[in-house]
């Protein structure tokens, strides 16, 4: 097995060089880290991780906390997971999984046996009892959402204004004027306070307002069957829909499964647009649903990018918005016309 002396004599460099790049303890130049690490390559040699971080007092892994028993697991959530692992590894961090609860217990636990050296919050609340802790414990943080007032506190969000104008803006331009969003439940006591359905749905109500549209909003559990039941809900008391708008992916299946059940066809009879959704849940969909994409991908990288920069003493990252972005398929289409009454010809 190759050792740290194997090494330095191969790159041409002290064993002390070797530590320094290993451990992190004191800068080298880019071309000689270079040269080890190709060294490290050649040799096949292993860094005990273990050690380095005893050295260099950090374990350089960082933890993304996911509240799994109150937020479902998909396609979407699975994006902003591997986006986020590749941005660590590129920086030649660890990330792992923490499924710990909003509340902020577990974190508490967790985070004072020193196992991170800072932890990417996901599924943010506007009053999130998880930042106290963290800031509290002196834990470095970056969040993916954002709080009541973010202004001071490292974060990455979807932008809502920008989505909810996209969305709007292609069921008008089609024609559209009767829509109905069908919204996450903020009277769920694991919802009532988050972020993406509080800032979606007020994005909602401003950018119908400034269309002249009628607001309906219907809210929804985030299940598939809620969804059915929602579209069942919008058939009955709001016949003259055109449009539907879902702000959930597990429910926005359960709409498209019920329309045609309940005698309408999509999209000759009723649009449907998926806010915040990834491609591969769209497609689950028959016919495929229209959607704007969630961009996990992009605030993954972000988040952690944020993150690392604080663990390094680098500049910080400035706050990024990124709005989601319009897939058209095969569940929008103009509404409707409604046939013309014949007028009868007066008699003479």
């Amino acid at each position: 097995m190759a050792t740290m002396r194997d090494v330095a004599q191969r790159a041409g460099v002290s064993i002390a060089t070797v530590s320094f790049v290993l451990n992190d303890t004191k800068p080298v130049t880019a071309a000689t880290r270079e040269k080890i690490e190709r060294a490290m390559n050649e040799l096949g040699f292993r860094r005990n991780m273990v050690a380095r971080a005893l050295a260099s007092r950090r374990t350089r892994i960082i933890a993304m906390a996911y509240p799994a028993l109150d937020h479902r697991f998909g396609f979407s959530a699975a994006e902003f997971f591997t986006s986020a692992a590749e941005a660590a590894r590129q920086r030649d961090y660890h990330l792992v999984l923490w499924p710990v609860g909003n509340d902020g217990m577990e974190l508490t636990e967790l985070v004072g046996q020193g196992l991170v050296d800072g932890v990417v919050l996901m599924e943010v609340q506007l009053d999130d009892p998880r930042i106290a802790i963290l800031e509290r414990t002196g834990t470095p943080y970056a969040m993916i959402g954002r709080t009541k007032s973010p202004e001071e506190l490292p974060h990455v969000d979807i932008d809502f204004d920008t989505t909810l104008e996209e969305g709007v803006s292609h069921l008008h331009g089609l024609g559209h004027r009767k829509l109905v969003l069908i919204a996450g439940n903020l009277d769920d006591p694991r919802f009532h306070n988050y972020g993406p359905y509080v800032r979606g749905e007020a994005a909602y109500r401003r950018v119908t307002a400034e269309y002249g549209l009628e607001t309906i909003v219907i809210p929804c559990a985030d299940t598939t069957r809620a969804g059915q039941e929602a579209a069942a809900e919008v058939v009955r008391d709001h016949p003259d829909t055109t449009a539907i708008l879902i702000l959930n992916e597990y429910a926005a299946l359960g709409v498209a499964s019920a329309v045609n059940r309940l005698g309408r066809r999509v999209p000759d009879d009723l649009s449907l647009l998926a806010l915040l959704m990834a491609p591969e849940t769209a497609a689950l969909s028959d016919p495929e649903l229209t959607f704007l994409r969630t961009p996990g991908p992009e605030l993954g990288q972000l988040g952690t990018e944020a993150l690392i920069r604080q663990l390094e003493d680098a500049d910080p990252l400035p706050p990024h918005l990124v709005p989601a972005r319009l897939h058209i398929a095969a569940t929008t289409a103009p509404p409707p016309v409604k046939p013309r009454r014949r007028r009868r010809k007066a008699l003479d």
